[in-house]
């Protein structure tokens, strides 16, 4: 008997990168992080053009019951006291959750509710972060190296980035050679 096997989409788990055909990548640039680091002065002194992350998506059917996958590679670096970050997100779908499986590098995932509390989690390789839906979450690096998380989320969960206007709750600096949690004073 002769079966007919498909290959599907691979990730290498040691960096992070899908062998597939059609990827979406999508480069998140400092410029096109305007009101997400606390120290202006520092984010307009950086290049606008200076990569911050990168996103690599499988295309996906759309719809309920369908999923995304994706990976996160985070790049070390600063600005100011504080560690690179991606922008950071609610679902527009709040009732949706998300899957993050650390695969290379050290770092936090920031986690926030709607009434702002806030937590952390480490991210390492070989983590499994479980976000709740009408959770806000973030990645932060906090190591030396690209920092890469695969992540499965529903395709119709949406991002809602205006939710987050005054931003997180909390951050993460770097103060005399320490890792800190820094909480925010909003108004």
């Amino acid at each position: 008997m002769n079966i007919s096997v498909n290959m599907p989409p691979c990730v290498a788990f040691h960096n992070g990168h899908f062998t597939a055909e059609d990827l979406i990548t999508k480069v998140t640039r400092s410029g096109d992080l305007a009101g997400v680091f606390y120290d202006t002065d520092a984010w307009r002194a950086l290049p606008p053009e200076t990569a911050i992350y990168q996103v690599e998506m499988l295309k996906s059917p759309q719809g309920e019951g369908e999923l995304y996958a994706g990976t996160t590679h985070l790049n070390p670096g600063r600005i100011g006291d504080e560690f690179y970050m991606t922008r950071g997100h609610f679902h527009q779908r709040r009732e949706q959750g998300e899957v993050y499986f650390g695969l290379r590098g050290t770092g936090l995932l920031l986690l926030q509710d709607e009434q702002g509390k806030a937590r952390f989690e480490q991210v390492s390789p070989g983590s499994v972060h479980i976000i709740p839906g009408a959770t806000a979450h973030r990645l932060i690096n906090t190591g030396t190296e690209v920092l890469s998380a695969l992540a499965v989320w529903p395709t119709i969960a949406g991002h809602d980035y205006a939710a987050l206007a005054q931003g997180f709750a909390q951050r993460v600096v770097l103060q005399g050679g320490k890792i800190h949690g820094k909480e925010v004073q909003n108004g």
